[in-house]
């Protein structure tokens, strides 16, 4: 990849020296092009329109895609089959840098979309980790993407609240699809989706989570709306949206369930093994096998322990590691919390205290504005911190959620420094924002947050960074960063053996409990989250490797010419793209410094 890109360079400046019309082609914006990713982009949010409501582009925020069914799946097909094929038409050598740039990132994504239409992944819907019926309720609960702000803001929900009995139905016709081919879920984890579903069911619409809207009824409204939507909303409720969480809820539970299986991983299924390899490389963007990252994973997981035990021995712990663990997990005096405003507190503290040296690491950051809040309480237990992206025209800030279920149990030694690093600044909010904020690239790439390795590689890096940014000179908190670390790299080795090597659910808990501070609940939420969504949770190490190892390489190659900001601008300035694209990008940087 990288040669090829670098003899393309080399045609190119060739060709300029010799035909000044080659020459005007290749330096100016290929209008043509842009006009075909243009289109590209604003067919695919008709197409998905829950991802612009994310992006905050409300021109769709009243439909709801029927997106498991034979028809919609269909269109998508021909959809990417129709771009690629108008993408492909262009000659890239004839294309000038940026536009070259764009054409590798689309044609990589667009066939990798094609070569997962195969794989029938419609037949498992939704698992008790990624679920439209879980979406669904933090978008009509009003506290997320789905703004509630005028009379057609009410109306839409209400129109895309109306298709989700729909799209409820194809998922159980999906499900039973899933049963005669044989590809059904873990019973472990249908056993967790029945009780998120049931806590959506309520007898009384005033109490129901989406009842929210009219609860926070905006004050300029007229009399005659507010009574109109209040009704509305009650019969929406009613009829429509509890009547479907009942329905999805009593399927799983007395049809679904004794067809789901007692095997974990993906290796149990018909044609499992390619359909782990797909995962794996959608996940990661490399052409790297399930084996070299099960290995990269054993030799990381080695590396930080070693790095553990010495942070263990330099503050006297008498014990082994598992014994620090509990120790770290136990001691009183690692919980100080009372309240949630406490723990949000000491979040914004860490922002503070970094901040001198951010300054120094980016020279570019985003106008889009931040924020701190605690997860819903409807969906805490079963969510881990995370960050929403902000809207492009920051109407709408990033937020950073963090779920407290218990002031008085949440432990300082869990990483805080290093997950605010990860998720919040620099991670999650400068790459998502800087990119959303840059309009010279093409809408695909700005609003494309889909290369998970790129996104969760960027955001991992961050958290290497705590040093140089004046974090970890606590010890604990330095082990609560090695915690996360090592969990990323526990990740490579569990996802692959999981899904490849037969191991089980139970065994994948004992050896994530063996080498890291995690309670047993915790370590089950996180390997029922792999058996639900195999191969995603590969993507953050393998990332963070390639753009620590990028960075290493030019430091040794450029000297004194290396500067530390420039190379995080130029890793972020383009926005998420395959990691095989991305390394031949920075190399071509890096060749001419």
């Amino acid at each position: 990849m990288k040669k090829t890109f670098l003899l393309l360079c080399a045609v190119a400046a060739l060709a300029a020296c010799n035909q000044s019309k080659t020459t005007n082609s290749a330096q100016t914006d290929n209008k043509e092009l842009a006009k075909v990713f243009n289109n590209y982009f604003e067919e695919s949010l008709k197409l998905y329109p829950l991802n612009a409501t994310f992006i905050g582009d409300n021109r769709y925020n009243d439909l709801l895609p029927n997106d498991g069914s034979v028809q919609f799946l269909t269109k998508a097909k021909a959809f990417y089959t129709d771009y690629l094929g108008q993408v492909k038409h262009f000659n890239r050598a004839e294309l000038n840098e940026a536009d070259q740039l764009s054409y590798d990132i689309f044609t990589y994504e667009a066939q990798l979309a094609l070569d997962g239409f195969k794989h029938h992944f419609e037949y498992i819907p939704f698992n008790q980790f990624f679920a439209l019926p879980i979406t669904m309720g933090q978008l009509g609960s009003g506290s997320s993407a789905q703004p509630f702000k005028t009379v057609k803001d009410y109306n839409d929900w209400l129109k895309r609240a109306s298709a989700f009995s729909i799209w409820a139905d194809t998922a159980i016709s999906n499900f039973n699809k899933g049963i005669k081919a044989g590809v059904v879920l873990p019973k472990a984890l249908v056993i967790k989706a029945i009780p998120e579903l049931e806590g959506l069911v309520t007898t009384d619409p005033a109490k129901s989570l989406f009842y929210g809207p009219i609860t926070n009824l905006p004050k300029d409204f007229s009399d005659a709306d507010k009574k109109q939507l209040t009704e509305a909303y009650k019969k929406a409720i009613t009829t429509t949206i509890t009547p479907t969480y009942k329905k999805l809820a009593g399927y799983l539970k007395t049809e679904y369930l004794q067809h789901a299986r007692t095997t974990s991983g993906y290796s149990a299924l018909p044609d499992g093994a390619a359909k782990y390899a797909y995962l794996v490389k959608q996940q990661t963007t490399t052409d790297k096998t399930p084996e070299e990252i099960y290995q990269i994973g054993l030799k990381e997981v080695s590396r930080i322990r070693g790095i553990m035990d010495s942070i263990k021995t330099s503050v006297g712990f008498k014990g082994d590691l598992k014994a620090f663990f509990e120790y770290m997990k136990t001691d009183p005096k690692f919980m100080p919390y009372k309240t949630p405003k406490q723990v949000l507190d000491a979040f914004e503290d860490i922002h503070k205290r970094m901040e001198p040296n951010l300054k120094k690491m980016f020279n570019h950051v985003p106008k889009t504005p931040f924020e701190i809040k605690q997860t819903e309480a409807f969906r805490a237990a079963s969510a881990s911190a995370e960050y929403n992206q902000g809207s492009a025209d920051g109407s709408r800030p990033g937020i950073f959620y963090v779920p407290i279920l218990d002031a008085t149990k949440f432990n300082t030694t869990s990483g805080m420094e290093s997950l605010f690093l990860h998720e919040a600044i620099p991670g999650h909010h400068y790459q998502i924002s800087l990119t959303q904020e840059n309009t010279s690239l093409p809408k695909f790439r700005r609003f494309d947050g889909n290369e998970n390795a790129y996104v969760e590689g960027w955001a991992l890096y961050c958290e290497s960074l705590g040093k140089e940014l004046g974090l970890y000179t606590d010890p604990y908190q330095y082990m609560g960063a090695l915690g996360d670390e090592i969990h990323r790299a526990i990740r490579l080795v569990v996802d692959v053996a999981i899904h490849t090597k037969g191991m089980t659910r139970e065994q994948a808990i004992k050896y994530m409990m063996d080498n890291e501070a995690i309670s047993e609940q915790g370590a089950t939420a996180e390997i029922e989250r792999y058996m639900a969504i195999p191969g995603q949770a590969l993507g953050y190490k393998m990332g963070a490797l390639k753009i620590r190892e990028l960075r290493n390489r030019y430091e040794k190659q450029l000297g004194s010419k290396f500067d530390l900001a420039e190379f995080h601008n130029q890793v972020l300035k383009d926005g998420s793209m395959p990691l095989a694209v991305f390394e031949a990008k920075m190399d071509a940087w890096a060749a001419k410094q």
